[in-house]
């Protein structure tokens, strides 16, 4: 009786780990013609996949794009979107970029308010300390911009909070696997300094 209890036990533990929500990245390599992209969109809003961001651009190959979406979903469920997807017409290619060390980039554009004096020279620490940039500026506001993975850009605006953000207009992401097949320092210098 206690052998079966353990068995069972540990099918749930194997099995709640199996089912574990996370963040995905999945990389389409689909053909640049009209109609393509909301054909995926529209698989995933018929199955009841949220999409968190889309982001799609040319490739080397004029007749080809790579769409890169972030959703969220245990393996399983990303399992079924790859090979839902795989199976249109026109996709070429689909991969789940998060199975392997891959390289994320988004890039998001802030305005935010801010006063001359001590506000001002508080926001240009915050822009130095995340290697972001200024680029465009009034006596009143700031428009600033910053590149990096998802958890650096929303740390960043957390911290800009405490002043007056009056809009923020995000890219969505786009990745592509490492070249190594290990994560290098720095991506862990990254996450520090997105922590920071």
């Amino acid at each position: 009786m206690m052998n079966d209890e353990k068995a069972l036990s540990s099918s749930f533990i194997v099995l709640s780990s199996s089912l574990k929500i996370m963040q995905h990245t999945i990389s389409i390599l689909v053909a640049n013609e009209p109609g393509e992209l909301s054909r995926i969109v529209g698989l995933f809003s018929a199955r009841g996949f949220n999409i968190e961001t889309i982001c799609v651009g040319k490739t080397l190959e004029p007749a080809w794009s790579r769409c890169t979406i972030v959703t969220e979903g245990d393996d399983r469920t990303i399992e079924q979107i790859i090979k839902q997807c795989g199976r249109l017409a026109r996709v070429r290619e689909v991969r789940a970029v998060t199975k392997s060390p891959h390289i994320e980039r988004e890039m998001a554009l802030i305005d935010v308010s801010v006063s001359a004096g001590r506000e001002r020279q508080e926001i240009m620490n915050l822009v130095q300390i995340f290697r972001a940039k200024v680029v465009d500026i009034s006596h009143e506001k700031m428009i600033l911009e910053l590149s990096g993975d998802w958890r650096k850009v929303d740390t960043f605006i957390e911290m800009l909070k405490p002043f007056q953000i009056n809009e923020v207009t995000r890219t969505g992401c786009v990745a592509i696997n490492r070249l190594s097949p290990f994560e290098t320092a720095e991506a862990e210098t990254q996450t520090a300094n997105a922590a920071a």
